[in-house]
């Protein structure tokens, strides 16, 4: 399962598109939306309605609360609205998108209700007082659970959550919950909240909506989906490296991921394995670098040599845009891999270093490299002697050293071996093939001195490229 979250005007088209057949609501949704380059002349022709009818408007940007946070503009006519947009668009206290929506303004009672997912089956809440004060819903909701095998009832609806709803109103709403959730089930959605729901005498109404859907069920929901887009995070932009990743990780059995968390920050992973990725941005900010921490991503599942050199030029790319007074870091990292080519991937690597090492020494960039897995000395070879036939500063290691051991050496909070120390409860054990084959394993002893250099700058006499592994928004744009 992959939970993503959708704007609520696409939970409220797939809503008012779905669920009308079975439930007491009708298709009463009208928005427009509004951008910075929007043409209110050519809007209302498209929109008429939108110079008759009282308006809400609202940033539809995966923001909670946003009553709370004084972000609902309610009751206004079109002049109104473009007042209470100038302040706000485009505004780093503000998002860029906002949907009108409509909705009549009366004297009536708020509802809360939510669906989601959990490993039991899911949840239904309700709380007779809705609103943006319904406050711990989780404390206060009326709950019931419908396990994976089951179905959900009216007459089970109003005995375990209609409690202390209004009796002229319980039959509507045990069939609207009912609707509801055949509506979350038959579209793959993992988590449907509707804060407020109004019932009146004409009908039931959403006012407000956040919703989730597994995306890992596109191809069984592609007819009713349609092309559904899901919306970055509140307070990061969408950023078309990041789509271009994405597709490239559709079109293969291998898995590649791409988020930006700061493109000038000065940190930069490549890592392989999903795990891995979480581990090394986890130690990066245990060790302060959490304000430059550029990225969060991973490659895994055995790509190919090109599959990898798409995703490194992407990387490198974004990294060689702008300088950093402190130079950059690429930790290219990673555990030891089941199966797994490293040497075919670390070549993919490779020519994406090749074709960017005239930005790469430009802006200073220190490469850390750790891997393990099969042809994993091969893959180190090369990486070492890229760095050496660049004169770009790549220091290398492999299984001798901890996988997290060069996000220290990367933040300067460790020195450079020149070698790797033989750990002393290590050694390379060999399998006889054969009774008559004699096995003899040879314990040399370490004498080496370790020698250190900061991870900015490289020193003259450093190693560059050597192998060092044993011969085994509030902001918003």
């Amino acid at each position: 399962m992959s939970a993503k979250a959708i704007s609520e005007q696409t939970g409220k088209e797939f809503l008012y598109k779905y669920i009308c057949t079975s439930a007491p609501v009708q298709n009463r949704f009208r928005y427009a939306n509004v951008t910075a380059e929007t043409d209110f002349q050519r809007l209302t022709q498209e929109h008429p309605w939108l110079l008759t009818e009282r308006l809400v408007v609202k940033p539809d940007q995966l923001i909670k609360r946003r009553g709370k946070l004084g972000l609902v503009g309610v009751n206004l006519d079109l002049n109104g609205v473009k007042e209470w947009l100038k302040p706000r668009l485009m505004k780093e206290t503000m998002v860029r998108h906002a949907a009108l929506l409509v909705y009549n303004q009366r004297t009536c009672e708020e509802f809360y209700m939510c669906i989601y997912a959990s490993r039991e089956g899911d949840y239904v809440l309700f709380h007779h007082e809705g609103g943006v004060d319904v406050g711990d819903v989780d404390a206060k909701a009326q709950k019931l659970l419908i396990g994976v095998d089951e179905k959900i009832s009216e007459d089970q609806v109003k005995k375990e959550l209609l409690t202390k709803a209004p009796n002229d109103k319980k039959a509507v709403l045990a069939s609207f919950i009912v609707g509801l959730f055949h509506f979350y089930e038959d579209l793959f959605f993992t988590y449907l909240e509707i804060n407020p729901l109004v019932v009146t005498k004409d009908g039931v109404y959403v006012l407000d909506m956040a919703a989730k859907i597994d995306a890992t069920a596109d191809y069984i929901c592609k007819s009713k989906w349609g092309d559904v887009e899901f919306p970055p995070p509140f307070g990061r932009e969408a950023y078309p490296e990041e789509a271009y990743i994405a597709d490239l990780d559709a079109k293969s059995g291998a898995s590649l991921k791409l988020t930006l968390l700061n493109p000038r920050g000065r940190i930069w992973t490549m890592v392989a394995g999903g795990g891995a990725s979480v581990v090394y941005s986890d130690t990066i900010c245990d060790l302060g670098g959490v304000d430059e921490l550029a990225n969060y991503g991973e490659y895994s599942g055995a790509p190919s040599e090109q599959q990898t050199y798409d995703y490194a030029k992407t990387i490198l790319s974004l990294m060689t845009r702008e300088k950093h007074p402190n130079g950059k870091v690429l930790i290219i990292g990673g555990s030891i891999a089941n199966f797994t080519n490293v040497a075919a991937t670390f070549k993919g690597i490779v020519r994406a270093i090749r074709d960017y090492q005239a930005p790469l020494k430009e802006h200073e960039v220190t490469i850390f490299v750790r891997r393990g897995g099969p042809n994993y000395q091969e893959g180190l070879r090369v990486m070492g002697e890229v760095g050496k036939t660049t004169g770009i500063p790549i220091h290398v290691f492999g299984t001798e050293t901890h996988m997290t051991a060069i996000v220290g050496m990367a933040l300067g909070h460790r020195p450079i071996p020149n070698q790797p120390p033989v750990a002393a409860h290590t050694a390379n054990f060999l399998l006889n093939s054969s009774s008559s084959t004699s096995v003899r394993h040879v314990h040399s002893e370490n004498k080496a001195k370790v020698e250190g250099s900061p991870a900015k700058k490289v020193k003259t006499g450093a190693p560059v490229g050597e192998y060092l592994s044993k011969p085994s928004h509030w902001k918003t744009f």
